[in-house]
């Protein structure tokens, strides 16, 4: 048995509100990091997308908001992308509402008129990007003056988009002494100097994350004929509980989504061309199974995390074996394990035998057709 949150020091209510969600355990990262982020100290994690880091540091801060004065903006969660502000307030909301701690999330591609009116009705804690944040401070719709909470969620990734100057901008205009916990899965490009220069005395914790190996998922790799791709991935997808598939390009990817549609599979897709709304929509029917796949660019899924995905399908090979871990461990994730399927067509052999060779894999290359059976049940692959 792993250990309860009320051991942690939570809240009977938060306790109440993640045993509603079937959360009764704590994960490593939030064993390490919840009691110290109980007692109000600067938390320097070191955890990779997966680990239950949202929870870490929600609860925390949920539960400080809880007992503070209501009105004024008093918590800030900063995270580096859109997608990313919508999951951390689905995580952070039912522990909120709990306590009756009101939240926001403000971010790019959304209407900012309408994000400045719920403003207005007065909000406790947002979850925001930077550049949004910065577009309603300097518009004076919203103050960071008096912040007494502060998170920082995938800092290195904040650092890799570019956002570390205007992070910085909005950390300065805090007036009054903050608790501030930052999560990352590195504490390099940068991101040690916002521990310096912006955490008192914050107390480290590290879960160290396995990095996701060909080992952490089975590998299936097979040849497939142009006329009959489409269906082959029906059938996989009809044999699965939860897919996402892989397209390199938008167009790619919105064909296959038509054509698996047509072939009575219910499926949605993500990638840049789509409006944030429908893209959150898509997110948000795939992760409550009410869709059977999720089709997506490399780029739409960067910040996308779903449980319980069982299948990832390439439909079209990826470029270097880094891709192809990044895609196939959406199977991997939080210990979980699942089937990593790539389609080739006749000329796409060679290219995949070299992503083998560099990932040390020796699985051999089989041709299927639409109609066999192993396609439904991959993880009993003979």
């Amino acid at each position: 048995m792993g250990t309860g949150f009320k051991e942690l020091g939570v809240s009977p209510e938060l306790v109440d509100a993640l045993a509603s969600q079937g959360i009764e355990e704590a994960f490593e990262i939030q064993e390490l990091t919840v009691k110290d982020g109980l007692a109000g100290k600067d938390i320097c994690g070191k955890a990779k997308t997966g680990s239950g880091k949202t929870l870490a540091f929600s609860i925390p801060t949920v539960q400080h908001l809880a007992s503070a004065p209501k009105g004024a903006v008093s918590g800030l969660i900063m995270v580096p992308t859109r997608e990313l502000a919508t999951q951390v307030l689905e995580v952070i909301e039912p522990l909120a509402k709990a306590v009756g701690v009101k939240t926001l999330a403000v971010y790019g591609g959304a209407n900012i008129n309408k994000q400045i009116d719920k403003l207005k009705k007065g909000t406790d804690l947002i979850v925001a990007t930077p550049g949004r944040l910065i577009d309603l401070l300097e518009r004076k719709e919203v103050s960071v003056a008096s912040l007494k909470h502060v998170v920082l969620d995938e800092a290195d990734r904040m650092a890799d988009m570019g956002f570390l100057p205007q992070v910085e901008w909005i950390l300065r205009r805090i007036e009054t002494e903050y608790q501030m916990l930052l999560f990352s899965a590195t504490l390099d490009k940068g991101v040690g100097s916002l521990v310096t220069r912006y955490q008192n005395d914050p107390i480290h914790h590290e879960v160290v994350a396995e990095e996701v190996t060909v080992e952490h998922m089975q590998h299936r790799f097979v040849t497939v004929h142009e006329m009959d791709q489409n269906k082959v991935v029906a059938a996989i997808v009809n044999g699965a509980q939860k897919t996402m598939v892989f397209c390199n390009t938008k167009r790619a990817c919105d064909r296959l989504t038509q054509n698996l549609a047509k072939l009575a599979v219910s499926v949605e897709a993500i990638h840049g061309d789509l409006r944030q709304r429908h893209r959150e929509k898509a997110l948000k029917k795939f992760a409550d199974g009410e869709v059977q796949a999720l089709v997506a660019t490399d780029v739409a899924a960067r910040g996308i995390h779903v449980d319980d995905v069982d299948v990832v399908v390439h439909f079209d090979p990826p470029d270097d074996h880094k891709t192809y871990l990044h895609r196939s461990g959406r199977t991997a994730r939080a210990g979980g394990s699942g089937v990593a399927i790539t389609l080739a067509l006749w000329n796409q052999e060679l290219e995949i035998k070299r992503l083998q060779k560099r990932m040390g894999l020796d699985v051999p290359l089989v041709e299927v057709f639409s109609n066999d059976e192993r396609l439904t049940k991959l993880a009993s692959w003979d």
